[in-house]
């Protein structure tokens, strides 16, 4: 079928209208091609444009044959007048339809769509989803939060989780890539960075009550009992200069960062991984000096009333001052030694315990006993830590034999250093770097009976080598060293959890609680 123009001339108007008629071409009893009007369509005022009308004839054309389409025309007056004109062909019998295919399915030319405000939803589902299990927007109402504050804290909490950036460019990706705004409801015209500063400080103030909920949540979600709970510390920077702030200090940064200012954090989690507390403590805070504050909140906070847990660290925490601690407040720990032992004992008629770990590697175990020490050690060794240790070793002893040749150097040499008294002070500062090799040399130096130096000599000392601790370290705790394994299963599993992805946790930084049950 086609559209075809009539002009007509009006006497009366003295003009020329022009009318628009359906028509087709068909061939007389005779053999000959004819055309013949299907149906009158009038001046079709509703489509003035030239390509509106072809697209009204193509829409046309689409419903009469049949064709199912996923999308109405995109033009709502052509839709209508399509809509229109064939139901005046059906009516009057004027067309024989070839399929039965029902009439509110309609057919898409591919090659004339076109995307226009392309959003990702996939991961903001997931963690809408998350969300909405957790229950967070259901606290939030109870606690009087108003529909708008909880929808815009539900954009923040998900934008940040899939796509954690500055609160600037947060309102950038919400605007131009995601379509989180159409999960929580909250228009995205509204969103700015303004907007999220302040939602951001109101979630933190409900923080308490907000871990307490999830923490009951995760528990009753999964199915959980908190027999291993482990405390983690690590820091963070900022970039500015944070001079009115009162917890960003200067301290030790685990990410080399000493120029800038830190907060350290401090989270309790459970051995699924499930956050259980939290706090924030000044960046100069060390870790040991954290773990009577963390414990004390920790019982406030999670309420142990018949058993105590069991306190499980590594030795950046296993302070003396930190065990005498546990030891007032009747608690049992498990820890690693912060020194090698040297005068153990081990039961006659004990034998190493073996034992291998997930990469199917050997370790040893066995239980040992220090004169007039109340506490069990677990002495273990490793012989992946083992290898590591006698590769760093080697190395370190190279640099501390090439340090020591650079001095004998200075002494032979015209304008080197040749005052016994300054050799002395230079061998003191290689010590100092290398602190854990130096005690396997014997060192002379000879002089000239004046103060002035006149040899060095150097060779390792004979009898114990630094290989043969390597790869050794002891286990301290109050519980009953007997049960090799078990205790070995209870300080691994603690190690595991701290390679979990996404807690960023690090080897000597972490300490943890373990429920005795």
């Amino acid at each position: 079928m086609y559209i075809k123009t009539i002009r007509k001339y009006c006497q009366t108007e003295k003009t020329t209208h022009t009318y628009f008629r359906l028509s087709e071409s068909c061939r007389d009893e005779h053999g000959f091609v004819r055309q013949r009007m299907v149906l009158g369509l009038g001046r079709l005022p509703e489509l003035p444009n030239f390509d509106q009308k072809v697209l009204f004839l193509e829409r046309l054309n689409e419903l009469i044959k049949g064709k199912p389409t996923l999308f109405s025309c995109k033009e709502e007056k052509v839709e209508q007048l399509a809509q229109h004109y064939y139901g005046e062909l059906k009516h009057k019998k004027k067309i024989d339809r070839a399929s039965d295919v029902s009439d509110d399915i309609d057919t898409v030319k591919l090659n004339t769509l076109k995307n226009r405000n392309i959003r990702e939803v996939g991961a903001e589902s997931l963690c809408y989803q998350a969300l909405r299990q957790l229950g967070i927007d259901h606290y939030l109402k109870t606690i009087g939060w108003d529909d708008e504050q909880v929808n815009l804290a539900a954009t923040h909490i998900i934008s940040r989780t899939v796509y954690p950036v500055s609160e600037l460019k947060t309102v950038s990706w919400i605007k131009e890539n995601s379509a989180v705004c159409e999960l929580t409801g909250y228009d995205i015209e509204k969103v700015t960075k303004d907007k999220l500063y302040e939602i951001s400080k109101k979630l933190y103030q409900e923080k308490p009550g907000l871990e307490k909920h999830l923490s009951r949540c995760t528990n009753e979600l999964f199915n959980l009992q908190d027999k291993i709970i482990l405390y983690d510390l690590t820091n963070t920077y900022f970039e500015g200069r944070m001079k009115n702030s009162k917890m960003a200090k200067f301290g030790r940064s685990k990410e080399k960062r000493s120029d800038a200012k830190l907060i350290v954090l401090a989270v309790i989690i459970n051995s699924e991984g499930f956050l259980k507390y939290s706090d924030i403590f000044e960046g100069n805070t060390s870790d040991c000096s954290t773990l009577k504050t963390m414990i004390t909140a920790l019982n406030r906070r999670i309420g142990y009333i018949s058993v105590k847990p069991i306190i499980v660290m590594d030795a950046g925490i296993a302070t003396e001052e930190n065990i005498q601690f546990l030891k007032d407040e009747k608690y049992d720990y498990l820890c690693v030694s912060r020194s090698s032992l040297k005068d153990y004992k081990a039961d006659t008629d004990s034998r190493p315990v073996q034992i291998f770990d997930k990469k199917n590697q050997p370790i040893e175990l066995l239980n040992v006993r220090v004169e007039n020490d109340t506490d069990n050690y677990l002495w273990v060794k490793s012989e992946a830590k083992a290898l590591k240790e006698k590769s760093m070793n080697d190395q370190f002893s190279k640099r501390f034999e090439e340090g020591l040749r650079v001095i004998q150097k200075g002494i032979a040499s015209k304008g080197g250093t040749k005052k016994t008294d300054k050799v002395w002070e230079r061998i003191g500062r290689l010590k100092e770097i290398y602190s854990s090799t130096h005690q396997y040399y014997e060192i002379t130096v000879s002089d000239n009976g004046k103060g002035t130096a006149t040899s060095l000599g150097f060779e390792k000392k004979a009898g114990i080598t630094m290989d043969e601790k390597a790869g050794i370290y002891f286990l301290r705790t109050s519980l009953n060293g007997k049960e090799e394994k078990t205790l070995w299963m209870i300080y691994n599993l603690i190690r595991e959890i701290e390679y979990i992805p996404g807690t960023q946790n690090r080897p000597g930084s972490a300490s943890g609680l373990s429920q005795n049950r």
